[in-house]
């Protein structure tokens, strides 16, 4: 398990890289299009990821289905794209579940649809809390 610094800095890189991305392809293609760029230039910095990846989704601890997360960059980071004209509450929620039902504790949704490249950080606050709790007790 990495340490709140360690996925502080790895978050930091990926941004890094989606803004290269967009800087140099800018607003208006379809998400896939970012997909493969951001993937290029994750393996260009030596980023470990996994692309599409099939993850279980449990409800009471029985699973009920697979849902593909975006990418899933060293095993302890979901990235969620979109290529909207801006970040809506409804996807900042989606990405949350997301995070919860695959029981990842940190995530990040980008958004290159807008002529300025969007991101917000996302918790999986049971995880985050009890990650916290871990360290002070």
């Amino acid at each position: 398990m990495k340490k709140l610094s360690e996925i502080n800095e790895l978050t930091h890189k990926v941004i890094g890289c989606a803004m290269q991305v967009h800087n140099t392809l800018g607003n208006g293609f379809q998400e896939v299009i970012y997909q493969r760029a951001l993937a290029i230039e994750f393996d260009y910095r030596q980023i470990d990821f996994e692309r599409e990846k099939e993850m279980e989704i449990y409800y009471r601890e029985v699973s009920i289905g697979t849902r593909r997360v975006v990418f899933f960059v060293e095993q302890c980071l979901m990235v969620e794209l979109k290529a909207l004209e801006n970040i809506e509450k409804v996807h900042l929620a989606q990405a949350i579940n997301y995070l919860e039902a695959y029981n990842i504790a940190h995530g990040l949704l980008i958004n290159f649809g807008n002529t300025e490249l969007q991101f917000k950080r996302v918790y999986n606050n049971r995880l985050v809390n009890s990650l916290e709790q871990d360290v002070k007790g």
